[in-house]
């Protein structure tokens, strides 16, 4: 690991703690070395940040192309390991650096849902990330972070005070599961993470969110 990508990782590990009191488990769950991809709800715009704290070891990230309009910030987080994907269509581009990337080892965070939450449910999935998980013959992890939509929803500026947590789920290998499409294989995901928030605001003493009986068919 860089010292550069510790040093700043570091920074993000102790904001964590102050401001969202920051609980983690399951990080046995997640291979130190291979290519994975980490498949994570979005509630907030520190989700990146928050999918990879814990983990020993540095972490590709798949954002939005608009991100990368300011020079500035697109040194930032491309020093931390961040590429474009566009949003809504094929991109071949992404396509193929995220398979690079997989291939060379590398672990890939990226959120199926495409967009941040309205209300803190999980939305439909897409399927790209288990077809790219299936081509380059790498695990597929579901990971939950809950808390980051109450402490920075999408429709505030700024991040306040609150109780966030991220949970690792069981790897989905899929050469395991030859059967599988990428959209069946998206449903397991999808299934895990609902799973993995209702576990835990069960553990926070919270109600589990309601979803509707046809939502896994639509993941």
């Amino acid at each position: 690991m860089r010292l550069y990508y510790r040093f700043c990782r570091l920074g993000c590990q102790i904001f964590y703690l102050l401001l969202g009191k920051g609980r983690v488990f399951g990080t046995e769950r997640v291979p130190k070395t291979g290519g994975v991809i980490l498949a994570c709800n979005h509630q907030s715009f520190f989700d990146p940040v928050l999918a990879t704290l814990a983990l020993p070891r540095e972490c590709d990230y798949m954002a939005r192309d608009t991100l990368f309009r300011n020079a500035l910030f697109r040194r930032l987080i491309e020093s931390l390991n961040a590429f474009p994907v566009r949003r809504g269509e094929t991109d071949t581009a992404a396509i193929k650096e995220t398979l690079r990337r997989l291939k060379a080892g590398r672990l890939i965070t990226v959120f199926p849902e495409g967009t941040r939450t309205l209300d803190g449910r999980i939305g439909p999935l897409q399927p790209g990330a288990a077809a790219l998980a299936k081509k380059a013959k790498v695990p597929i992890i579901p990971v939950v972070i809950e808390g980051a939509f109450e402490a920075w929803p999408r429709h505030h500026v700024l991040p306040r005070p609150g109780t966030i947590s991220v949970r690792y789920g069981t790897p989905i290998i899929p050469a395991e599961h030859p059967e599988m499409n990428a959209a069946a294989l998206m449903r397991e995901v999808a299934r895990q993470l609902r799973e993995l928030q209702t576990r835990e605001r069960s553990r926070r003493g919270l109600p589990a969110l309601q979803y509707a009986d046809n939502e896994l068919d639509r993941a």
